[in-house]
């Protein structure tokens, strides 16, 4: 009977990541279409087959034109940067054992904003804000854990007060640039802070996505430790898990990907919050499902949230992190209340 149930339970993972990718597909065909020119579902797959070389018909340029380097490339990057921070949410979930995690909670984001700011002030260019943002993001990240890191271990609690610090200051010098900037400099500043894909283009794509795919699938390897640990710190010992080692490798691989996340779009928080909580209640806290759906579930949403942004005001845009913010915070607050109940507190008091 139990047999019975497990293998039921397997089928049923196993399902549901298959019905993810497939309203993933689903979904890019679809926001390909919508826009402030609609095309038709039809035309979207001559386009792609055409590029593909499996057609041969020959479509308007502008048609191409929107559908390739305009649209297709923004959802990729959605894909990535929502598959990313997701994974990186779920690792960080699982890593801390709390659902409130995220992968910003080292600073990485005020860093990020910190970057981009700065070289928004400084005049060099829009070109270097990625790399820029980038090597500042990463390299908090290191100096977080550094000051977090003692002789026995990584201790849970130092990190997430080192990174809690690390953001204020970072989040303080971003407030004091905005005050000194122009009126020019504020705009793009603010803009970046809010999170937003309408400057998405093949070469973002190229740049995010070797660091969104290795670090998944550096996490990936690492899921039946992940598991393991959420035993707690002295089960995981006890089964042979070298803790502080797979603890080190896990905010090496998440600071890698939301680095690179955050530097390609600016700040959009609430996905490797949300998505993760959401996956785990439906698919079960087992790493090697668990990371792949919550990757697949935060490209879906992204996608989503984007195109909300690009169409709920049209022809006017709305940064994407509004509406992630718009749809997460709620969530978040159904999470608080359901973590006080657990806690045996009534919601009166």
């Amino acid at each position: 009977m139990a047999k019975n149930i497990s293998l039921e339970k397997f089928r049923f993972k196993k399902t549901f990541i298959f019905i993810l990718f497939g309203v993933l597909v689903l979904t890019i065909l679809v926001c390909l279409g919508v826009g402030s020119i609609r095309i038709s579902f039809i035309t979207i797959l001559k386009v792609l087959l055409s590029h593909l070389g499996i057609e041969s018909e020959v479509f308007p340029e502008t048609t191409k034109a929107i559908i390739l380097d305009v649209r297709l490339p923004r959802i990729i990057l959605a894909i990535l940067v929502g598959a990313g921070l997701s994974v990186s949410g779920c690792a960080m979930q699982g890593l801390f054992r709390n659902p409130m995690a995220s992968p910003f909670v080292t600073g990485i984001a005020s860093a990020g904003a910190f970057g981009a700011a700065l070289v928004v002030i400084s005049g060099l260019g829009a070109f270097w804000i990625v790399p820029f943002a980038f090597l500042i993001s990463l390299s908090t990240a290191f100096f977080v854990y550094y000051l977090a890191k003692t002789k026995t271990g990584i201790p849970v609690g130092t990190l997430l007060l080192a990174g809690i610090a690390i953001s204020f200051l970072f989040s303080a010098l971003v407030s004091f640039i905005q005050y000194i900037a122009d009126e020019r400099e504020l705009r793009e500043i603010v803009l970046w802070l809010m999170g937003r894909l309408w400057e998405a283009n093949w070469g973002k794509v190229i740049t995010v996505f070797p660091f969104v795919l290795t670090g998944t699938i550096g996490l990936m390897v690492l899921s039946k430790k992940l598991n393991l640990i959420l035993l707690g710190d002295r089960s995981a010992i006890d089964l042979g898990v070298e803790v502080e080692k797979i603890r080190r490798t896990v905010l090496f691989l998440v600071s890698f990907i939301t680095s690179s996340c955050v530097a390609a779009t600016g700040v959009i928080g609430f996905v490797g919050l949300i998505i993760p909580h959401i996956m785990r209640m439906v698919i079960g806290p087992d790493h090697k499902y668990l990371l792949p759906a919550s990757a697949l579930g935060g490209a879906i949403f992204l996608v989503w949230a984007d195109m909300l942004a690009r169409t709920i005001l049209s022809p006017t845009e709305l940064p994407v992190g509004i509406i992630t913010a718009i749809l997460g915070v709620p969530f978040f607050l159904f999470l608080l209340m359901r973590r006080k109940k657990l806690l045996g507190f009534s919601y009166g008091t």
